[in-house]
């Protein structure tokens, strides 16, 4: 077998095995074997923690929902007859899901013109400044990890009209964040995180 076929095939096993810049961590239902996994995942919602007071737990959950931690999560495709694709659902992009409106007041707001929505320091900064301001102007606990997540979910103005009431599902999802924030924090306790 000549060398270059070799080595081809080589790569080509190595590039099939996965991982990459943007997958999901092992094991998405431990705090603790998150933060040893992606230190950078940690230190990033250290730093948002630190600099607006949301604490890792809420953060993680919140990530959890919305990308599995995944960089370049996208919004599903929408088809019309069920075939003809017509776009994805929505702007909704990367770890933290901001759309892209929403991404353009942030970089406006604290000056962060280079940020991206893959990189998990920007994305962990961004729902640190959104939670922020839902604190400020709505009188959400930056602890109260269901109403940050529907407040995130439907927007400061959805929240303040209650939109989520008409939604049993949202409500469901809602729930299951602020259960899995629970169970984070109550995790990273145990292994000295927090």
């Amino acid at each position: 077998m000549s060398r270059l076929l070799r080595a081809s095939i080589l790569l080509m096993l190595l590039a099939s095995c996965g991982g990459g810049k943007y997958s999901a961590p092992r094991n998405l239902d431990n705090a603790c074997a998150l933060a040893a996994e992606r230190p950078q995942y940690f230190r990033a919602m250290q730093a948002t923690e630190r600099r607006w007071g949301v604490p890792i737990h809420v953060q993680m959950a919140t990530f959890h929902q919305e990308s599995k931690f995944i960089g370049n999560a996208r919004t599903p495709h929408r088809y019309a007859l069920g075939i003809i694709p017509m776009g994805r659902q929505s702007s909704a992009y990367g770890y933290s899901q901001a759309l892209d409106g929403t991404w353009e007041e942030y970089e406006e707001a604290v000056g962060r013109w280079g940020a991206r929505r893959d990189r998990i320091d920007d994305a962990a900064d961004f729902m640190g400044w959104y939670m922020d301001i839902s604190t400020q102007r709505l009188g959400i606990s930056k602890w109260d990890a269901q109403a940050q997540y529907l407040a995130y979910h439907e927007g400061r103005t959805g929240y303040a009209n209650q939109s989520y009431l008409g939604k049993p599902w949202l409500m469901d999802v809602s729930a299951k964040v602020a259960e899995r924030a629970e169970m984070y924090r109550a995790q990273l306790a145990s292994c000295g995180r927090i």
